[in-house]
């Protein structure tokens, strides 16, 4: 190709980049610490930027003269040095999420989450006392080809307790990535069928909630407490809340559908979703904790019990601590 048809091809590419390079570099000091750069937007910069990278090495390699490759050459420095910037922004808007906006938006949605999580944990808790005082009700819950599965693998003579009864080290990854994917579709399934006005993630919240009470009372009545225990109660910090937290999200999308205001219901449900969506990607973040927790320490049998209940007293804190008091005194309240 001819410079002067790779000049005219590209120049329009080259101006728009310039551009947006000028609008990077002008910024003042107190502007690039109010502004976070979207996910989006840095893509879009990355994507142009890789093109301009792309177009330079061909007029190096076709012999292209210095009135092309070194305003290239320029435009590609600047471009770097802004990517990383942007880099930058990005890791900060990330960490400002995970100690600022994601607790924040759990405490400004109390209402929801309240709802959400006593439905969840009253239902968990009452029906493992049921079954406990009642064993034969475990069969009207849960199959018993389930129950006998899940008496296999917390038995306390398993090498590692948890999903199977027996399991070496090397199957840790596996089930790593077996957890997250259970976990983060139980999630998606009790925020997504909020839709259902709120009534899906009701039903998910209360099935879930009896389910693993039910799991827990008919263990603990057949002497396989700590074994249970030991194992759940660690990563429980987290994906127990982050199920009630997926309930209180998808409430939250039922309750715009109900009680849409003097918006219309298409309206207020966008305005609902914008709001419950930080709840959204904070339980990816306390789902993908707990499947790592869960993979790697809750099913360790070299670890005495006593520190399990000691670790796990120390999460449930943190856990609680974190959505209670983080972000407070930041620029954005509540």
């Amino acid at each position: 190709m001819k410079q002067s048809l790779f000049e005219s091809r590209h120049q329009a590419s080259w101006e728009r980049f310039a551009a947006r390079l000028e609008q990077l570099e002008t910024r003042t000091p107190r502007r690039k610490r109010k502004t976070v750069v979207k996910p989006s937007e840095h893509a879009d910069f990355s994507a142009a930027y890789r093109q301009l990278c792309q177009q330079l090495a061909l007029a190096r390699e076709r012999g292209y003269s210095s009135h092309v490759v070194d305003p290239l050459q320029q435009l590609a420095m600047r471009g770097h040095q802004q990517l990383y910037r942007s880099r930058g922004h990005v890791v900060a808007s990330l960490l400002n999420f995970l100690l600022a906006e994601f607790p924040r938006r759990v405490r400004a949605e109390w209402r929801f989450v309240a709802v959400a999580g006593a439905l969840f944990y009253t239902s968990l808790i009452g029906m493992g006392v049921l079954v406990y005082l009642f064993p034969d009700l475990i069969y009207s819950i849960v199959d018993p080809s389930q129950v006998s599965e899940m008496e296999n693998m917390y038995q306390p003579a398993a090498e590692r307790i948890g999903r199977a009864a027996v399991r070496g080290s090397s199957d840790d990854l596996a089930m790593f990535g077996f957890y997250i994917m259970n976990n983060i579709g139980i999630g998606f399934q009790t925020f997504a069928s909020g839709l259902l006005f709120g009534v899906g993630s009701l039903f998910y919240l209360l099935f879930n909630g009896l389910m693993i009470g039910a799991v827990a009372g008919h263990l603990t009545d057949i002497g396989y407490t700590q074994t249970f225990l030991s194992f759940v109660l660690g990563h429980g910090a987290f994906e127990l809340n982050a199920i009630a937290l997926s309930g209180a999200a998808g409430i939250k999308l039922g309750w715009a559908l109900l009680v849409p205001g003097r918006l219309s219901r298409g309206e207020a449900l966008r305005l609902a979703a914008a709001q419950a969506m930080p709840l959204v990607y904070g339980v990816i973040v306390f789902l993908l904790i707990a499947a790592f927790i869960e993979a790697y320490w809750s099913s360790m049998t070299v670890i005495s019990p006593t520190v399990k209940y000691c670790v796990a007293a120390v999460l449930w804190a943190l856990v609680g601590a974190y959505l209670l008091f983080a972000g407070r005194g930041r620029h954005a309240p509540d």
